[in-house]
């Protein structure tokens, strides 16, 4: 694979409407900080990001909404769970197919599928609509993970240890079964306070003083981390603190009102304040290097 290569593989994906960020080369960490904040479809910027290097391809798997299933082998000198030790049962892709069975479902197996560095798959299905599922390791099964809110994967294209991760080439990606989607779910929260848009209202008061739009914004913000469903909390804070944090560098958007308005919101839907600033800092610091540029009639870009 050449530098060429991978772009065009970076490129692909994110023509299928697939958000992408650059990996280390030959490697499965990412390249950059706030991955999932700064992971795009954007052309230019992908030109851009794979023109420094060779780096692998990383998908942002809820921002594309993406579940990805990972169907792995056995470590050598691993246990077999109890459960599992029966005939026919070798490795993620066997205890799925049983799993599937037991549920009186065919297998999933007729969907996009991206064989790994390790020899493992990777199953892709369309996130379903109104749910979100979040990362898990182990909980449909052994030898079976899930990539999804929160979580990435590595695209076809990719070189790991010398090996190419290679894609069947299935062109159409399936819905995530309804059985493995209700094994993944959520329980449901505990009844809270509905939040009340009069809550913030003379913060927002104080911000539109300055620019309408960047009220405008912080409400939207504000709105999208109260609506956040468990799981995701965190994922959403972090990627409106980057968001107001490019408002915050634009000179629109005072970072302590940013930061006020944030901590609230995420105290409202239940986040630990000591993860919640880390979150906040981490994606205000993420947006603030990337400013909303101001145009010559005083409009955001």
């Amino acid at each position: 694979m050449t530098d060429a290569d991978l772009l065009r593989s970076a490129l692909a994906n994110a023509a299928r409407g697939w958000r992408v960020f650059p990996l280390r080369p030959n490697d499965k960490r990412p390249a950059v900080r706030d991955w999932e904040a700064r992971a795009t479809t954007g052309e230019a910027r992908i030109r851009k990001a794979w023109s420094k290097g060779r780096f692998n391809i990383g998908l942002a798997c809820g921002p594309s909404a993406l579940v990805v299933i990972d169907l792995d082998t056995p470590a050598h000198g691993a246990e077999r769970p109890s459960q599992w030790d029966r005939p026919g049962i070798n490795d993620g892709a066997d205890v799925l197919a049983a799993l599937a069975d037991e549920t009186g479902q065919p297998a999933p197996f007729e969907t996009l599928t991206v064989q790994t560095a390790s020899g493992g798959e990777h199953l892709y299905f369309r996130a379903p609509d109104g749910l979100r599922i979040r990362n898990s390791a182990g909980r449909l099964g052994w030898l079976i993970d899930v990539r999804a809110c929160g979580g990435y994967v590595v695209a076809a294209g990719s070189i790991v240890r010398g090996r190419r991760y290679r894609s069947n080439g299935h062109d159409v990606l399936a819905p995530l079964p309804d059985w493995i989607a209700d094994r993944l779910r959520e329980p449901a929260p505990e009844p809270s306070r509905s939040p009340r848009r009069r809550d913030f209202a003379p913060l927002l008061d104080v911000v539109g003083r300055r620019s309408r739009y960047a009220a405008a914004a912080l409400h939207g913000e504000l709105e999208t981390v109260l609506a956040a469903h468990p799981g995701c909390r965190n994922d959403t804070l972090n990627r409106a603190a980057f968001a107001l944090g490019q408002l915050v560098a634009a000179d629109v958007l005072p970072r302590g009102l940013a930061v006020a308005a944030l901590a609230e919101a995420s105290a409202v839907i239940g986040l630990p304040s000591a993860e919640a600033d880390a979150t906040v800092r981490s994606g205000l610091a993420a947006g603030s290097r990337r400013p909303r540029r101001i145009s010559t009639t005083g409009e955001l870009r």
